[in-house]
């Protein structure tokens, strides 16, 4: 269930990114980046579900997790570059903040269930 939830939020974060995105005129190659890291949180965690073992599992979640904390790197760029506004950027990153505190989470829980 926790798995669902965690695709579902990623899903409608990257749905957010590329709204957000879409206005945005110049730049292109920060917006790339940006889009590209949002958009690979989610497509990871749905490989994660068809993992082949445990270790899979997790590694397809820390990918995950590194692309969160890549995108929050990109978040916090265009913020203090001022592309995006602080009230844009605060929503983004508490959205980004809520996925990555799952994706800890989930990995050490199923890292747990290991040892057991």
């Amino acid at each position: 269930m926790a798995e669902n939830k965690l695709a579902d939020l990623s899903m409608d974060f990257a749905v957010s990114i590329l709204r957000v995105t879409d206005g945005i005129k110049g730049h292109y190659s920060l917006i790339n980046q940006l889009e590209r890291s949002a958009t690979s949180i989610g497509a990871n965690i749905c490989e994660a579900k068809y993992a082949h073992s445990k270790a899979d599992f997790i590694s397809k979640l820390q990918i995950a997790l590194k692309e969160c904390y890549e995108t929050e790197y990109w978040l916090e760029l265009m913020q203090k570059s001022e592309i995006f506004t602080g009230d844009v950027v605060k929503a983004l990153l508490h959205d980004c903040g809520a996925i990555r505190r799952m994706l800890i989470s989930s990995i050490n829980t199923t890292k747990s269930n290991m040892e057991n």
